[in-house]
């Protein structure tokens, strides 16, 4: 936890205490059902949490903004960034319906009105959103085809409105794929934290 608030020193005492009550929920949680990677728990704040809040070192959303994070899993990148963007509105989906009810209980406990969650795919998706997000859900020309008939048009935020996503790995050929203006930042020049080597976040405005 130390980890992200020396990255994010601004947060509140009640965003710090919704932080705190992470790891012990999720140990909870990922005792019953497995959210999250056995060897990836203990690191829970470094390799979950701060590399969720990676979006908010490209882009501040302004308070009415909407977000879609599709692919959730366990939370990710959403939760995080709902703690720390009150008031934004974060939409929750997964196609694991097991994963949506440890996120809504997540949520719930944590005090996240500004959460809600739905089983769901990308593909049958039909609301409009400011911002997509997601980790590594897919092939990103794929993820792309998927989504971007829900980014809207009307624009809140000074980052133009499109799709924010987390990936590793040399993004070359996705790039080229994707045939459309993409903007990659590495996550090393960010975190120092060895972990984000190979981290990337690219932005594709719609």
């Amino acid at each position: 936890m130390e980890t992200v608030l020396r990255y994010f020193p601004q947060m509140t005492p009640l965003q710090r205490d919704q932080l705190a009550r992470l790891k012990p929920l999720y140990d909870l949680w990922n005792s019953r059902i497995n959210v999250i990677s056995r060897k990836d728990i203990d690191a829970l704040y470094e390799r979950h949490v701060l590399h969720s809040l990676s979006i908010a070192r490209i882009v501040t959303f302004r308070a009415g903004t909407s977000v879609l994070d599709v692919g959730t899993g366990g939370g990710f990148p959403g939760i995080p960034l709902a703690i720390l963007f009150p008031g934004v509105h974060f939409h929750l989906v997964d196609s694991i319906g097991k994963k949506i009810m440890v996120v809504t209980e997540i949520a719930a406990a944590l005090g996240l009105g500004n959460v809600t969650a739905d089983k769901a795919r990308a593909e049958s998706l039909t609301g409009k959103y400011d911002f997509v997000v997601s980790r590594a859900v897919t092939h990103l020309p794929e993820f792309y085809k998927w989504i971007h008939k829900n980014i809207s048009p009307d624009q809140k935020n000074s980052l133009p409105n499109g799709i924010l996503y987390l990936k590793g790995g040399d993004l070359t050929a996705e790039i080229a794929e994707l045939r459309h203006h993409a903007v990659i930042y590495s996550l090393q020049e960010i975190f120092g934290e060895p972990f984000f080597e190979t981290k990337k976040l690219v932005y594709v405005p719609v």
